[in-house]
Formats: C-alpha cells, structure tokens, sequence
C-alpha cells in the first residue's frame, strides 16, 4: 500500500478491516461448523492482518481479510484433522501403551509420576513409551499412506 505511521496504520486498518468482522465470523463459521473455532480463527486472522496491513495494496480490504480468514479456517481444519488421526491411532495401542502416552504426552506427566500411576518401575515406563511412540509412527504412516 504506502509507508504509514503507527497512529495512522493503526485508524487505516480499523477502517479497512474491522467493518468485515461479522462476514469474516461467518466465512471461519460456515468452514469450520463451530462457534469457538471460528471466534479464534478471526481472532488470528484479524492479528495476522494486523501484522502484515503493509502488504495490502488498497484495493478491496473485504477480499484480503476474507482471504487470510479463509487460509487461517483451512491450517485448523488440517490441524484438526491430524489430531483426530493421533487419536484414532491412540486408541488402536494396547492399554498399557495407551495408558502411558496418554499421561506423558497429553497429561505431562514425569516417568516417576507415570510409575506411580500405573504401579510399574520407570524402566517399564519408558519401555512403553518407546514402544507406544514407534506403534504411533507406524499407524500414522499406514494411515498417510492410505488417504494419498
């Protein structure tokens, strides 16, 4: 667009972008098929509009901002999208590797606290997890292998 000062940047773009809120909510809305997702996904986007404002060259500030809701919708969606494979490929692991990926990576827990939990010494806890982290890769592989 054109060099502008702090100040002026900041009323040029509440001007140009904050008038499409409403259409942006309802663009991330109709994507993503959730109320929440959508508020963050326009919260984000109308950040990173924020931050690159000197890239937009003053022509139709609806399509910009619409655009980098639209590409901030689709990274959710491909987010979301593999986490619901890492769970699909969780649940596939046998209890006890289930059990330990699931404190460790999902909870945080310690290995102490993980042997704690399950009654085993840490040695066996890192066992399955190193057991439960080399089924994941091979689950997930097959899976990527399968949706190309």
């Amino acid at each position: 667009m054109f060099q502008l000062t702090e100040r002026t940047r900041l009323t040029e773009f509440e001007r140009q972008v904050l008038p499409h809120l409403d259409a942006a909510y309802n663009l991330a809305r109709f994507l993503l098929r959730n109320d929440r997702d959508a508020e963050d996904v326009v919260q984000e986007a109308a950040l990173r509009a924020f931050r690159f404002f000197e890239s937009f060259r003053g022509e139709n500030s609806r399509a910009w901002f619409l655009s980098i809701v639209r590409n901030t919708s689709f990274t959710v969606l491909k987010s979301n999208r593999m986490d619901e494979s890492s769970v699909v490929a969780i649940v596939q692991l046998p209890p006890e590797f289930r059990e330990a990926i699931t404190l460790r990576e999902l909870e945080g827990f310690s290995y102490k606290e993980i042997a704690d939990v399950a009654g085993v010494p840490i040695g066996t806890v890192m066992s399955r997890l190193a057991r439960a982290r080399r089924q994941l890769q091979m689950i997930l592989s097959k899976t990527y292998l399968e949706t190309r």
